[in-house]
C-alpha cells in the first residue's frame, strides 16, 4: 500500500472517485456534488486557506487501485488559541481493512505533529462545521441530508482502535410535519399573543439586507462566544442569505420581533439532497436542467430542515420559542408541502437546545460523534465544555 499525495486533477479525481465505488450497493448514500468538495480544497473558494493549510492524500493497493483516501489541515485561528494545540482530519473513507485505515490515520497524526499541534479532531472539515462534520455511528438506515457526513458503519471501531475518544456527538431530530404540537406550545403562543408588541414576518427575497441584517444581530447576541462559536460579520450573514435565495421557501424561514427589535429566527430550507441524489454528483449544464424538473415539476423535495434557531437572551424563557414554532406550524401545515422536518448538528454540549427540540416532541433519528485524539496519551482527556 502507498499513498500518494494530491496534487492534480487525475489524483483528485481518484480521491471524489472512491467514495462511488464504497458505496455503490448501499441504497441510502447520496453522492455529494463533486463541486460542493472540490471548494473546500480550493485556495480562492475557502476563506479557510487565509489562516490555514491542509494536504491530501489517496491510498492505492499493489494493483495501483485507489483504497482509501483523507485529508490533514490546521486553523490556525483555532488551533493555537487553547492549552493544547489541536488540527484536524476529514473526508475518510476507506475499504474495511483497519491497516490502511491506520496509515492515512497515521499520516494524519505526523502531518499535524510537525506543525506544532497536539491534537487532531475528526472526521471534521476544513471550514464551517455546519458541513461535512463528525462520523455517522447511527442513521444508516436514513439517507443523509444535504453536506452531512454518511459513513461507513466499520469506520466506527478504526477511530476507537487507533486511540480516537468521542469528543462530543451532534444529533438529527426528526419529526412528521403534521404532528401535533403540545398543547403548552399553544399555552405559550397564547401568552405571546396578549401583547400585541410581539409578530412575526415571514422572509421577502426582496428585502434580503434588511433580514440578513436581522439574522446578524440576534444570531451574535443568541450563538456568538457559545460552544466556540465566533461572532458573524455583515459580509457573511449577506453571501449566506444570497446563497440561500435560489432554493429558498420564504414560507419556512420565520423571525420574531418585538417591536422593531428582531428577537429570535428558525430558518429552514427544503432538504435538497431530495433532489441532488438524482445528480449523481455533477452540477453541470444538464444536471442544472435536472434540478429544476424535480424541483419544479416533479416536486421531489417532501423534506425540510433547520439551518439554526435563535432567540436573543433577553426573550428567552418567555414563551417566545414555543410561539415562533407554532407560527411555524400555523402557516405551514395546511399547505401540506412537506412530510419531514429534520434538524441537524445539535451537540450534546448544548443541553437547552436538546430540551427544545426534544419538547415539541422531535426524536433523534442520526448520531453523529466528533472524535479527538491526543497525541500524548498520558495527557487527561476532556470532553467539550456544555453550555451554561
Amino acid at each position: 500500500m502507498k499513498l500518494i499525495e494530491v496534487t492534480n486533477k487525475s489524483i483528485n479525481r481518484k480521491f471524489l472517485d472512491l467514495p462511488v465505488k464504497l458505496y455503490e450497493n448501499d441504497k441510502n448514500w447520496i453522492h455529494p456534488l463533486d463541486k460542493d468538495v472540490d471548494a473546500v480544497f480550493d485556495l480562492k473558494e475557502n476563506k479557510f486557506f487565509r489562516h490555514g493549510e491542509c494536504v491530501r492524500w489517496i491510498l492505492v493497493n499493489e494493483k495501483n487501485e485507489t483504497i482509501g483516501r483523507v485529508a490533514a489541515f490546521i486553523n490556525r485561528k483555532t488551533a493555537n488559541s487553547t492549552e493544547q494545540p489541536t488540527g484536524g482530519m476529514g473526508f475518510f473513507e476507506c475499504i474495511d481493512n483497519e491497516k490502511a485505515a491506520f496509515m492515512l490515520f497515521e499520516a494524519c497524526k505526523k502531518w499535524n505533529q510537525e506543525k506544532g499541534m497536539e491534537a487532531i479532531d475528526g472526521p471534521i472539515n476544513f471550514g464551517e462545521r455546519d458541513k461535512w462534520w463528525g462520523l455517522l455511528v447511527e442513521g444508516q438506515d436514513l439517507e443523509p441530508n444535504y453536506c452531512m457526513p454518511y459513513t461507513k458503519k466499520y469506520y466506527i471501531n478504526f477511530f476507537e482502535n487507533f486511540g480516537f475518544k468521542n469528543y462530543y456527538e451532534q444529533y438529527t431530530y426528526s419529526m412528521p410535519v403534521q404532528s401535533e404540537l403540545p398543547d403548552k406550545y399553544f399555552d405559550r403562543a397564547k401568552r405571546i399573543a396578549r401583547d400585541p408588541a410581539y409578530n412575526f414576518k415571514t422572509y421577502n427575497k426582496k428585502e434580503l439586507e434588511k433580514f440578513a441584517d436581522d439574522f446578524l444581530y440576534i444570531y451574535n447576541k443568541a450563538w456568538a462566544k457559545h460552544g466556540g462559536v465566533k461572532g458573524m460579520a455583515k459580509a457573511q450573514a449577506i453571501s449566506i442569505f444570497k446563497k440561500m435565495n435560489p432554493i429558498v421557501d420564504t414560507d419556512i424561514v420565520i423571525f420574531c420581533y418585538y417591536g422593531t427589535e428582531p428577537i429570535g429566527f428558525f430558518l429552514m430550507i427544503p432538504e435538497l439532497n431530495q433532489i441532488f441524489k438524482y445528480l449523481h454528483g455533477k452540477f453541470d449544464i444538464i444536471a442544472k436542467l435536472k434540478f429544476l424538473y424535480y424541483q419544479k415539476i416533479k416536486k421531489t423535495c417532501r423534506k425540510m430542515f433547520g439551518v439554526a434557531f435563535g432567540i436573543i437572551p433577553e426573550y428567552q424563557g418567555r414563551g417566545v420559542e414555543g410561539a415562533i414554532i407554532i407560527e411555524a406550524a400555523r402557516i405551514n401545515q395546511p399547505k401540506d408541502k412537506y412530510d419531514i422536518f429534520e434538524m441537524n448538528w445539535i451537540g450534546d454540549f448544548n443541553p437547552k437546545m436538546i430540551h427544545l427540540v426534544s419538547s415539541f416532541g422531535a426524536d433523534i433519528v442520526k448520531k453523529h460523534i466528533t472524535y479527538r485524539l491526543l497525541f500524548d496519551s498520558s495527557k487527561p482527556f476532556v470532553r467539550a465544555k456544555i453550555i451554561d
